[in-house]
This record gives C-alpha cells, sequence and structure tokens, in this order.
C-alpha cells in the first residue's frame, strides 16, 4: 500500500516537472523537494507503523520472527554464536501485545549483546506456560562499575511492566550479562 502511494505520487510529481515551461527552475526546485519529501515522510510511516507491531510477527509468527532476526542478527557479527531455544509446541495463540513484546524485548537484548558485550556466545530461551519466560544471556564482559539503565534496558522494563511482568537484568555465571522476563500470559486479552 505505502509503496503503491509513494510510487503514485513521486510519478506525480516528476510528470508535474516534465509538464513546466523551460526556465521554471524555481518550480521544477520545489516539485523536486515535494519528491523527496514524499519519499521521507513514507519511510517514516512505514517505520512508525513497523514499530506498533512488527509485520514480520502476523507473517512468520513469534516463533519464525525470532528465528528469523536471530539469523540477521547473526550475520550481523559473524564471531557470534547465537542460539535460539524455543518450545516444541511452538508460541501460537499469545495475546498480540506478549508477543510484540516477547519479540522486542529479546531483539534489544541481543542488540545490546552485539554492541556492548563483546561476547563470543549468546543464547535466547522462550518457555511457555503461566507466563511467557525470557532468557537471554552471553559470555561477554558482563556490566562494568557503575553500570546504569540506558535506553533499551529502559524499554525493556517500559515493556515488561505494561503487560505487569518481572524483569531482571543482572550478571551472567560465569560471566556475561542474563536478561530474564516473565511476562503474564492469562491476564492478557487474546
Amino acid at each position: 500500500m505505502w509503496c503503491s502511494c509513494r510510487c503514485r505520487l513521486t510519478l506525480k510529481t516528476e510528470t508535474a516537472r516534465a509538464l513546466l515551461p523551460p526556465g521554471s527552475d524555481g518550480a521544477s526546485r520545489q516539485l523536486h523537494d515535494l519528491g523527496e519529501e514524499i519519499r521521507r515522510t513514507v519511510v517514516d510511516v512505514r517505520r512508525l507503523v513497523e514499530g506498533l507491531r512488527p509485520p514480520a510477527l502476523d507473517e512468520l509468527g513469534l516463533a519464525g520472527a525470532l528465528r528469523e532476526e536471530a539469523a540477521r542478527l547473526a550475520r550481523q557479527a559473524p564471531g557470534l554464536s547465537i542460539t535460539l531455544d524455543l518450545p516444541a509446541q511452538g508460541l501460537d495463540g499469545l495475546p498480540a501485545a506478549v508477543e510484540v513484546a516477547a519479540y522486542r524485548i529479546i531483539i534489544e537484548a541481543v542488540t545490546n549483546v552485539l554492541r556492548h558485550a563483546h561476547a563470543r556466545r549468546c543464547e535466547i530461551s522462550v518457555k511457555s506456560g503461566r507466563d511467557l519466560r525470557l532468557e537471554i544471556g552471553d559470555d561477554g564482559a558482563g556490566m562494568p562499575e557503575g553500570w546504569r539503565s540506558g535506553v533499551g534496558i529502559t524499554s525493556m522494563r517500559e515493556r515488561v511492566a505494561e503487560l505487569g511482568g518481572e524483569l531482571a537484568v543482572g550478571p551472567g555465571h560465569p560471566s556475561g550479562t542474563r536478561v530474564l522476563a516473565f511476562l503474564p500470559i492469562d491476564d492478557q486479552a487474546v
């Protein structure tokens, strides 16, 4: 939908530029700028829509979206081994809010491993029962002395709090960092 809208608008601005009489440099420049603004606006809208609910969740489900994202992140950091342990029975039927929160928390935690941990291994575990239990651990440098929450961990805390869950971020054993989140399933509307 967004592409066809952007394509139509861009085509119309280019057509209008072509119809201008010679010597209309100012108008031509304005139409060119308008076309660029349309492109940027569509990119921004697409980013906002994907931020609300990543399309991969609808297309692949939570398990498939996590597999795809873990593979993408592993390609970004070839020295990092990322393992993903998912329930054998799958993750179908979760409330939408739980799916989005779980997906975003895991991606943020792994992104933090990529950015800060200098790790060789990152292990992601998802277990489903009365709660959805997420555990992300690495064998990296761990949290430095005087560490404070940044934007990523703050957003994880907010996502968990919105669902009435719990989040713990602390040292891993024997090294690294461990993120543990519990997201209630039974209390959420499907």
